[in-house]
């Protein structure tokens, strides 16, 4: 088995993280470099790398990603709106080789955002 990364050891709970959200299928924990006043970041407890990695079979997985955004956005009153957003690949920045969906929000999002 492949060495688990950055956020499969924040799921099980082997470093610590300010996490807000969980279930089976996903965690949801504050970024500790935050872009926004808040910034926290959806992972889902299977591994996959990127967007570019996702089969047919986890269209049920990316759906409860978005569903636990949402869930989360009303949780942290973020009721002005918010943006979602899920780098994928070295040229979208994706740092960690997991998939992720970012919740920002806090303030008035700019526009281009790249």
């Amino acid at each position: 088995m492949a060495e688990k990364n950055l956020f499969q050891k924040i799921l099980d709970g082997e470093i610590d993280s300010e996490m807000v959200y969980q279930d089976d299928v996903c965690g949801a924990f504050r970024d500790i470099n935050p872009q926004a006043p808040t910034h926290i970041l959806i992972v889902p407890r299977k591994h996959v790398q990127s967007l570019m990695d996702v089969e047919e079979e986890d269209k049920t997985v990316l759906g409860h990603l978005l569903c636990t955004a949402r869930r989360v956005a009303e949780q942290e009153n973020l009721t002005g709106g918010y943006r979602i957003v899920i780098n994928n690949g070295k040229d979208g920045q994706q740092v960690v080789p997991h998939l992720h969906v970012h919740l920002l929000g806090g303030r008035q999002m700019n526009w281009p955002p790249g």
